[in-house]
């Protein structure tokens, strides 16, 4: 089966592969493929930084003071993007439109 969509050359291999799965396994609007890339960007992004980790989450800064290594943030917010690709994507079909959701800010259903 021809590709509709290019899988983006810069993805680690193992991230190309399993957009390919994915692929092959639902049918995609191109906005959909657009989230997919994203997704698995925030999932090699999270991996990369994961990877700087293993020296330590701890640095110290100029002034000889420990503090969180920058790659902590980058993981997690880079995981959170993750996540939030797979849940915006619903491959799974588990988020039905009256599938309850938390409320993505405090000021959730107020207007302004």
């Amino acid at each position: 089966m021809a590709e509709k969509y290019k899988v983006p050359p810069h993805l680690r291999p193992e991230t190309r592969k399993w957009i390919r799965q994915i692929l092959a396994d639902f049918e995609l609007e191109s906005h959909h493929f657009r989230v997919l890339v994203k997704t698995a960007e925030a999932w090699d992004r999270s991996e990369q930084a994961r990877e700087q980790l293993v020296g330590g989450l701890v640095v110290e800064d100029r002034y000889g003071t420990p503090k969180a290594h920058p790659c902590v943030a980058i993981e997690r917010d880079s995981r959170t993007a993750f996540f939030r690709g797979l849940r915006e994507l619903a491959l799974d079909g588990v988020d039905a439109p009256e599938a309850p959701r938390a409320p993505r800010t405090a000021d959730y259903g107020t207007r302004r």
